[in-house]
């Protein structure tokens, strides 16, 4: 068995029968829908056409909301239903990130994750789902794909069809006869907010890049060729009805990135720097880095666990994970972290030697690493954000755990002075880490073509729109100004504390940008 859904464009009449019938027929609440029909209009009047576009999740055959469920909440079923357990869902929202078609929502009365799931309870009793049943046109076809005498088999072959997003690699369940490209593709009609009916519940952004409700609003795209998608507004496609979608995650997970980056990066530095004998063993290289990374750390798990809409069921995440999931897998990198930092902490402060052993202390230092790049590895499986996909990510955490590491210790330094020698040290680490981070960003991460229209408009949110004095502020005040302050300024305690916090608000700007902005453009 492996089930499919057909949509027969020549005959839908945009009706919202389906939309109806899957509300009724599975108690989904307002404001929340599993299938919805979409209507984009194209040419100028009176030579116009509307289109429909029936949408609803495409039960992939190589599902990514499967892989970066951390709890198995979201499976795959033998008969190639994707399917969701509500009772083991934590809410991390991750699968709303990594579904590249916007058909997860968190339900506002379960507070877990939610979609279509093929009417699993009548297919397992032989019936077909409501919104086939419901249709007047016939326009919706279920069946099975693996049965050459179904319907949906026999219409497959008989037709050209299309598929939402292919070059995603997820390998949709969800096909379309007649398919319009405009509304197929998102960016390719324009969204000016005004709807059939009503004005669209987002409404766009203020300058200063607010999210007022957290909906993600119409982006206005300014003139010139960003993406091939993007014409000329008076020619293109206009969607007229669509509904909107929550912004998954909040305030809290760019915080999360810099209090790990704080955090892992603190404990990086000492460690190694004291093991290379660049730094010396003093109380603010031992007790105290230890001690400042196992806080942020924690901060680190108390921000997760804030973010997650069930945050009664966190621990499940650690007695019942699903390994294919980096959410699951960083989760266990940070205990393990945890507990070689609180070994070595301990050794330091007691005098016991094998806690503080050069296998102890390399252990910590590359548990160290991984939990500030992990999150590279969980970003790639958000395969709904294609910025996020960027290969030079575990790079750039990486630099930024240092500078985050090497900025904590220096404002440290003004409470537990240590050396001049130890004071050069953090000054060039921290010097050379803003330099690099700055390379990455400017050059790497922004600087070279994208390699979709969906990239390039979260790109171009970043660097030109709302996002846009995050961005260059981080760059200009948090990255190259420090950068001048320790050229210029020597090994001054205080040049040393002032580039380091800069350093620490750049980096909190950028993180607010870049984990914000992808968010904002629209996958349906």
């Amino acid at each position: 068995m492996n089930y499919a859904f057909l949509i027969d464009n020549r005959k839908c009449i945009g009706c919202h029968a389906c939309s109806t019938a899957c509300k009724a027929e599975n108690e989904v609440p307002l404001g929340v829908y599993r299938t919805w029909v979409k209507y984009v209009e194209k040419g100028q009047f009176p030579h116009t056409r509307r289109f429909f576009q029936v949408t609803r999740c495409n039960h992939c055959a190589n599902p990514p909301c499967v892989r970066i469920c951390p709890v198995e909440a979201m499976y795959q079923r033998p008969d190639g239903i994707v399917e969701f357990d509500a009772g083991l869902c934590i809410g991390c929202k991750a699968c709303l990130q990594a579904c590249p078609y916007d058909a997860i929502y968190i339900d506002p009365e379960t507070r877990t994750a939610a979609k279509c799931h093929f009417c699993a309870h009548r297919i397992d009793v032989g019936l077909e789902p409501a919104c086939v049943i419901v249709c007047p046109e016939q326009a919706i076809v279920a069946g099975d794909l693996d049965d050459p005498r179904s319907q949906i088999s026999q219409l497959l072959t008989q037709y050209r069809v299309q598929v939402r997003k292919p070059e995603q690699g997820t390998r949709p369940k969800l096909f379309y006869i007649e398919a319009e490209e405009s509304a197929l593709v998102p960016l390719a009609a324009r969204s000016d907010g005004h709807m059939l009916w009503a004005e669209h519940p987002a409404l766009a952004h203020d300058d200063a890049g607010a999210d007022h409700g957290s909906w993600r609003g119409p982006i206005h795209f300014s003139e010139g060729p960003m993406a091939s998608a993007l014409v000329n507004a008076a020619a293109q496609p206009r969607e007229v009805y669509n509904v909107a979608h929550k912004i998954p995650w909040h305030w809290q997970v760019p915080a999360y990135l810099m209090t790990k980056a704080i955090g892992a990066g603190t404990f990086m530095v000492a460690a190694a720097g004291m093991a290379l004998g660049l730094l010396p063993m003093t109380p603010l290289f031992t007790t105290v880095a230890a001690l400042i990374a196992l806080l942020f750390i924690g901060l680190t798990t108390g921000l997760l666990v804030w973010d997650l809409e069930r945050p009664e069921r966190f621990w499940t995440i650690l007695v019942r994970p699903q390994w294919r999931s980096w959410l699951a897998r960083g989760a266990f990198v940070m205990v393990g972290f945890s507990a070689v930092a609180a070994l070595w902490f301990l050794g330091h402060l007691l005098g016991i030697a094998p806690l503080t052993s050069p296998v102890v202390t390399w252990l910590g230092v590359a548990l160290a690493a991984l939990t500030a790049v992990y999150t590279a590895f969980l970003f790639a499986q958000a395969e709904g954000r294609d910025l996020w996909q960027s290969p030079l990510l575990p790079w750039h955490l990486f630099v930024q755990g240092v500078m985050a590491g090497a900025a904590a210790l220096s404002i440290l330094a003004l409470v537990f002075p240590p050396a001049t020698s130890a004071l050069n040290v953090l000054r060039w680490t921290l010097a050379g880490s803003l330099l690099a981070n700055l390379a990455l960003t400017l050059g790497g991460e922004f600087a070279v073509p994208h390699a979709s229209a969906v990239a390039a408009a979260a790109a171009h949110l970043i660097t030109h729109g709302p996002y846009r004095r995050f961005y260059w502020g981080s760059n200009l005040l948090g990255l190259a100004l420090p950068f001048l302050l320790l050229l210029l300024g020597g090994t001054q305690p205080i040049v040393l504390a002032v580039a380091a916090l800069l350093a620490l608000a750049g980096l909190l700007a950028y993180e607010w940008a870049f984990v914000m902005a992808p968010q904002e453009v629209a996958n349906s």
